[in-house]
């Protein structure tokens, strides 16, 4: 009952913490001429990421390797087949050209990047695959060019997109920001431990765990900013705050936590790096079908879909 209630609590916390740090995003990118995408891949993207980071560090700390990675390849993969495909079915997702050529790829790189740190064995380097400290360095490094990146764009790009953004003083959305992702920290923190206290008692293994009860939990605040963004019609956020959420989970928060305790990979995990990135390819593939490059209604339902069937595999096995 306890957890049940920790539960709603979350829900709660996380619902409110999504829709004030839109609305302060939105507000903020309107005063000051920042690109939406900008506000999606960097703000949005790292509070609603703040979830895998606090997860993933208490269980490095553990030496919890497995929920290290299954939480972070589950939440990319229900970023992506999930949260796209939830938002796209609520109103079809028009995508710019940065993000189309620069972002989504950088997104399927960070999701191959994985596959190649982990290959130790294939590649004669060790006798156990493993992210060691200086693969997260190189996963660091990568975030600190996205960083670069990102500021580049905010330089350059002029956003004349007209989104529904309500004008605030400057200190006051900073202050709803704030509360934002405090909401988004703390339910997220709520629901994963209910959750995984729930899970334990029916005996799911740790990356089960990991990949489905732990990432979907961590990656609520994605679907509810999501969600609310996409209700405003505010589709950049939607699309960044994923897209960049991917990033951020792969190149900082995968990063950081190898850099506590390095990561041991099992086997089985190739199976959810290998469908990460055809996550990945299948969404750059989805931008160009249609007649406009946008991710339509229809695409949505597939998204959703191929998650249901991964989930069917995961409790099977």
């Amino acid at each position: 009952m306890i957890d049940i209630l920790l539960l709603i609590v979350g829900f709660v916390a996380l619902i409110f913490g999504a829709d004030k740090l839109v609305d302060a995003a939105s507000g903020l990118a309107a005063k000051f001429g920042i690109p939406n995408i900008v506000i999606g891949l960097t703000i949005v993207a790292f509070g609603t990421s703040a979830p895998e980071l606090v997860v993933n560090v208490i269980a490095a700390v553990n030496d919890n390797t497995e929920m290290v990675l299954g939480n972070v390849l589950g939440s990319n993969i229900f970023n992506v087949l999930g949260i796209l495909g939830i938002s796209s079915i609520i109103y079809p997702l028009a995508v710019k050209s940065n993000t189309t050529w620069y972002e989504i790829p950088l997104s399927l790189l960070a999701a191959v990047v994985v596959l190649a740190i982990t290959a130790d064995v294939f590649l004669g380097e060790s006798t156990q695959n493993i992210i060691s400290r200086s693969d997260a360095i190189v996963l660091l490094l990568f975030f600190t060019l996205f960083l670069v990146y990102n500021v580049a764009v905010s330089k350059n790009e002029i956003s004349n997109e007209e989104t529904e953004a309500k004008q605030q003083k400057t200190g006051t959305a900073v202050l709803f920001i704030l509360i934002g992702l405090a909401g988004l920290v703390i339910g997220g923190h709520l629901i994963v431990q209910s959750a995984t206290s729930i899970a334990q008692l029916i005996g799911l293994s740790e990356r089960i765990i990991g990949l489905t009860i732990v990432s979907i939990g961590t990656s609520l605040p994605e679907l509810a900013t999501s969600i609310v963004a996409v209700r405003k019609k505010n589709v950049d956020i939607a699309i960044g705050n994923v897209v960049g959420s991917n990033i951020f989970n792969i190149f900082f928060v995968l990063g950081v936590s190898a850099v506590v305790t390095p990561v041991v990979v099992a086997s089985v995990s190739y199976v959810d790096i290998a469908v990460n990135i055809f996550a990945g390819i299948l969404l750059f593939l989805f931008v160009f079908t249609g007649k406009y490059r946008s991710i339509d209604r229809w695409e949505g339902v597939i998204l959703i879909s191929l998650y249901l069937g991964y989930l069917v595999y995961l409790i099977g096995f």
